[in-house]
């Protein structure tokens, strides 16, 4: 059954470019969000109410490989996507396969981009592109308390 909420990048530019003309304004956070814990959940939550509509750039298996390493994803990209979308602060889920969410911004030029608390706003990797759009950079979630590598250590640790 096809998720409603996650959309690819073309039909996602023209949902975003009506919530503008709406009024609302757009938050884009990103991750891989593998083995979704209390800090995406404070993350994302922290990131809708910074804004109206809270679109989620998911990095795809490939893209979460390439960051994190070989066994990475621990859910596919499909599953990750479902569970995202089921939660009550995500508008809208597309995928990405890039290292950097860029091509996204580029894309949906959102009014909020926003990072968790392991950056701060001069060390955001798409500072420049954010800022050259006129978009505003913004941390949320408060302090990082988790991880997936964490979960996955302890994962290990318990059990093998």
């Amino acid at each position: 059954m096809p998720c409603a909420k996650r959309l690819s990048l073309e039909p996602l530019a023209a949902a975003v470019a009506a919530e503008r003309s709406a009024g609302h304004t757009v938050v884009l956070a990103n991750g891989g969000f593998d083995l979704i814990h209390v800090g995406h959940v404070r993350y994302l939550q922290g990131a809708k109410a910074l804004g109206d509509v809270l679109v989620v750039a998911l990095n795809s298996d490939a893209s979460l490989r390439g960051l994190k390493g070989a066994g990475r994803a621990l859910i596919d990209e499909e599953g990750r996507a479902r569970i995202i979308a089921a939660l009550a602060c995500v508008d809208y889920v597309t995928l990405f396969s890039a290292p950097t969410v860029t091509g996204v911004l580029r894309a949906l030029t959102p009014d909020v981009h926003c990072k968790g608390a392991d950056y701060t706003p001069d060390s955001i990797p798409e500072r420049e592109v954010v800022l050259g759009y006129g978009g505003r950079l913004a941390i949320a979630g408060g302090a990082k308390v988790r991880s997936t590598s964490q979960v996955i250590r302890r994962i290990k640790e318990l059990y093998g």
